[in-house]
């Protein structure tokens, strides 16, 4: 085992939380050590090949994880500098201002927040600017008010989506075009460097077109001296060997070999189900249930929204390239019938048979999943997930990660479905003799992680919260949590722009606390 030198702020994990905190701090000139656990996603021709991606898991990792039965899975997640924004959809939301107030589901309570939408406002404003966001303000219903314009413009709408846009504004609703982290010069395609394909949706961009905590975060700082960034480098465990209010060191498998930093302060971002391993597997003398357990819930009230996708199939033909365009909050707060909330509506990237193969629940030759993906418009739908103490992160005695999803309520998840359902019938019909009446939807399981936060919630009481307000935890002073691990609850909207909204916000405190 070798000793490396002190640095002033280590930080574990360059996903959104990682990355944008990377970013925010390298200016200051502080010696700042970054810790990844994997390397750069390779650039190649499978970045852009559907089955690579959705049925070969070439991206994903290969490690063993359980479920609450023992189970195992392979989990939808990889390691690579950037984290999980290197394959998300570039979807960029703020929560709604009223999903940091408590909120009555029918299902049970999303907890209020301990800093509201105002505290979070000014650092939306620099996240959008950060990750290239376009859209276009004052459409979305449910939208805080803002006033000043997204970054960039919003991408517009291929005509058949644009057909669906007109189709639900004839019927009264309120669609709006998705705000999305890519990088496109609409006033200048032929030198845009965002291309507008159809492998951008859960692909890595061959082009570094999207912006991700990799392309916008971490390489824009990589020259500076004062930044270091170790790869393939696995932190096995926090250290409080002098006193258990101070990580003494971070031990690490570097490329096979174990090693030890020291840092002032150290950040753990390694992502909410990683950062909440990583704590446990950390447990000590000092520290018996876990470091930073002394409240009890390190890893309970994991959530991952309730997510689903939705194949809309129709007798017209979709000729779409870049679908991901259309989103609509109408069912947000509720419907007519059901006053409580059910939430949000999405296209997806453009499927190809390559994608319906890797997820349809029944066998069919290449030439009907052509066929199929020829003539489908893509959905995604998210409700929000509501936290429980025993959906949680644990760990076995080898260390292994075991993720419990046991009560989760979905009700509101399925009249979603069944609403959308019918609109979407509804607006095809309109002037058509042989409207689309056929859907395939499916919950995505226990091993699709996406979205993936709350299991070191913050909060201002010590006995039921891990971190305090600016994610710094109750019993280690110099120990923060920067990933989605610190939401409370998780609203029904996209996390990513929250995450590192919040990256800047704890980045403003470090670098008040490091003078």
């Amino acid at each position: 085992m070798t000793s490396s030198d002190s640095y002033d702020v280590i930080i574990i994990g360059t996903g959104a939380g990682g990355g944008t905190l990377a970013h925010r701090l390298a200016p200051s000139g502080k010696r700042i050590l970054i810790l990844e656990r994997g390397g750069f996603l390779p650039r190649e021709k499978q970045n852009w090949e559907s089955k690579a991606i959705f049925q070969e898991m070439r991206y994903h990792t290969a490690e063993t994880w359980y479920d609450g039965d023992g189970k195992s899975f392979m989990a939808h997640t990889g390691y690579f500098v950037g984290g999980n924004t290197k394959v998300y959809g570039g979807a960029m939301f703020r929560l709604r201002e009223r999903d940091f107030e408590e909120v009555q589901h029918k299902g049970g309570i999303s907890p209020e927040w301990p800093v509201k939408y105002r505290d979070f406002a000014p650092y939306y404003a620099q996240a959008e600017k950060l990750y290239d966001v376009h859209g276009e303000r004052g459409v979305d219903p449910t939208e805080p008010l803002i006033a000043e314009d997204y970054p960039f413009p919003a991408l517009p709408h291929e005509p058949r989506i644009q057909e669906v846009f007109d189709g639900l504004k004839k019927r009264g609703h309120a669609p709006f075009k998705l705000p999305l982290a890519v990088k496109r010069l609409t006033n200048d395609p032929l030198h845009s460097p965002c291309i507008r394909c159809n492998t951008c949706d859960g692909f890595p961009c061959l082009i570094d077109a999207k912006a991700d905590s990799d392309v916008n975060g971490i390489r824009p700082v990589m020259d500076r001296p004062n930044v270091c960034l170790t790869l393939r480098a696995k932190v096995t465990r926090l250290l409080t060997e002098k006193t258990a209010r101070e990580i003494s060191a971070v031990e690490a498998e570097v490329d096979g070999q174990l090693r030890r930093f020291r840092g002032n302060i150290v950040v753990v971002a390694a992502g909410a189900i990683n950062s909440a391993a990583l704590l446990l597997r950390s447990a000590s003398d000092k520290h018996r249930e876990g470091l930073a357990n002394s409240s009890g819930q390190v890893g309970r009230n994991y959530m991952r929204h309730v997510n689903g996708a939705m194949l809309g199939l129709s007798r017209r033909r979709n000729p779409v390239v870049f679908q991901k365009t259309l989103a609509m909050n109408d069912y947000y707060w509720g419907d007519d019938d059901y006053p409580f909330p059910m939430g949000h509506i999405q296209l997806l990237g453009k499927t190809d048979r390559g994608i319906i193969g890797s997820d349809a629940p029944f066998f069919a030759p290449n030439f009907v999943l052509e066929q199929m993906a020829q003539h489908s418009i893509d959905w995604w739908l998210t409700a929000e997930d509501l936290p429980h103490p025993e959906n949680r992160v644990t760990i076995d005695r080898e260390g292994a990660i075991h993720l419990s999803q046991r009560d989760r309520y979905h009700e509101h998840f399925d009249r979603l479905v069944r609403r959308w359902k019918s609109e979407l019938k509804e607006v095809d019909a309109d002037g058509c003799f042989m409207p689309l009446s056929f859907y395939l939807a499916q919950k995505i399981p226990l091993m699709g992680v996406a979205h993936q936060n709350g299991t070191c919630r913050f909060g201002e009481e010590a006995k039921t919260s891990v971190l305090n307000i600016f994610c710094q935890t109750h019993d280690v002073d110099n120990l923060y949590v920067v990933d989605g691990s610190f939401f409370p609850s998780c609203g029904a909207v996209n996390p990513s722009l929250t995450i590192a909204a919040n990256a800047l916000r704890v980045g403003d405190h470090l670098l008040e606390r490091l003078g």
